[in-house]
């Protein structure tokens, strides 16, 4: 199989194919010899924050060691889902890396897309013999694929509801699958949790810091100091913190990303590179803004919590700005009270369907919309409603692209004037 060929195969396996379960990766990682475990990892799980806490954690670790980076979904390209060093994998080396291993499993194997995708990145880690990897796992953690790594600390951003159908309906059911990645003797690092979900972590992890207690970060004007709470009970301070992600929820993703960075005592850091580590860090299509007039911002909201989170960045860092929404959503997802909390306070309402098979209908929701706000027009497609909303907006509002992260990565390819 060339690297051409090896591409080819893993765009040729679903997306959307999801099989909850963790035996065809082990099997799989088996073959190979257990790549998994040639690097050390710091696993991340959780509902929202866990990509951004994943970018900034990674991004102060490659200021002094070799480090892996895996997340999920992509944006444009799947090669953003593997990196090393800020730097995502190659076509080349991609197809590869494939290639290598469907020659050890077969190309008639039995992974889903992600499962493959993870055995990918395990394998590419080992060979290119990083000294540690940042894993942020796809869908809940006790069956997810990543789980199959060896980690020094665990991770939970914040839990809230999303996939239901496969995690449960309540928050104690699904944080008990996100705190499936904690594993005997390894330190986990909870952000502030809702009781419901705080009481199963506490039940689940021995040796547990959780945002708030343990460690935090506090901001005075323009400045971040994190601090944490050392065993004698004295407390440890980094000051001069400038965090180059956009929105008050991020400071708590920092907050977390630095309290597993502490409890990574194999891997130290300076404040400097540290400070280095969190001004560098790049997370795409989270309150990413593409300046001009309009200016547009791309924020991958897709659920209840992070449209709240979105609404209050919209307040804290665009007050006063006009807002013109493009909108678009999976049918799977609990749509309505994202609805409810975005679309009464913008001052107009672009729906389109997000191109994959999973998209919502528009039409299916547009006399909720327009109960919400009277200005709502559809579209055939996202880049129609992303022209519409740029061109009707003033130069001084703000184009905002909500919903969906496939709809931000249609139209982030779109902004950055790729090829489709």
């Amino acid at each position: 199989m060339t690297p051409e060929q090896g591409l080819a195969h893993f765009a040729g396996l679903s997306p959307s194919n999801i099989k909850m379960g963790l035996e065809r990766v082990r099997v799989a990682l088996g073959k190979l010899g257990d790549p998994q475990q040639r690097f050390p990892a710091l696993h991340v799980a959780g509902t929202n924050g866990k990509g951004s806490t994943c970018a900034i954690a990674a991004s102060c670790l490659s200021t002094r060691y070799h480090t892996g980076l895996y997340t999920s979904p992509h944006l444009i390209r799947p090669n953003e889902r593997i990196q090393v060093d800020g730097v995502e994998i190659d076509d080349a080396t991609f197809g590869r890396r494939i290639a290598e291993v469907v020659a050890v499993l077969g190309a008639q194997h039995d992974l889903t897309y992600f499962e493959f995708g993870t055995v990918v990145a395990f394998w590419h880690f080992a060979q290119e013999r990083v000294e540690i990897a940042v894993l942020e796992t796809g869908l809940g953690g006790r069956l997810d694929a990543t789980t199959a790594c060896v980690p020094k600390v665990t991770c939970i951003t914040p839990i809230d509801f999303d996939h239901q159908e496969y995690l449960g309906h309540s928050l104690s059911a699904i944080a008990g699958e996100k705190a499936g990645i904690v594993k005997s003797g390894v330190p986990l690092i909870s952000s502030a949790q809702s009781p419901e979900a705080m009481a199963v972590l506490q039940k689940a992890a021995g040796d547990l810091r959780i945002e708030g207690r343990d460690f935090g970060v506090t901001r005075e004007n323009e400045a971040l100091s994190s601090w944490f709470v050392l065993p004698s009970g004295e407390r440890e301070t980094l000051g001069g913190l400038q965090l180059s992600l956009k929105g008050p929820h991020q400071v708590q993703n920092l907050a977390v990303a630095l309290a597993c960075l502490h409890e990574l005592t194999d891997f130290p850091l300076t404040p400097k590179e540290l400070r280095a580590g969190v001004k560098g860090a790049r997370w795409p299509g989270r309150l990413e803004e593409f300046p001009g007039e309009p200016a547009v911002l791309l924020d991958g909201a897709h659920n209840p919590a992070g449209v709240q989170a979105l609404s209050r960045a919209l307040e804290a860092e665009y007050p006063g700005r006009r807002v013109h929404l493009v909108f678009g959503v999976f049918a799977d997802k609990d749509s309505e009270p994202m609805m409810r909390a975005l679309f009464p306070r913008v001052e107009a309402l672009y729906l389109a369907p997000v191109g994959n098979p999973r998209s919502k209908d528009p039409r299916s929701y547009e006399a909720l919309a327009r109960e919400l706000n009277p200005r709502v027009s559809l579209h055939p497609d996202a880049e129609a409603a992303l022209a519409a909303a740029r061109g009707a907006a003033p130069q001084d509002g703000l184009v905002v692209v909500a919903g969906s992260l496939f709809l931000v990565g249609q139209l982030r390819r779109v902004l950055l004037g790729l090829p489709r």
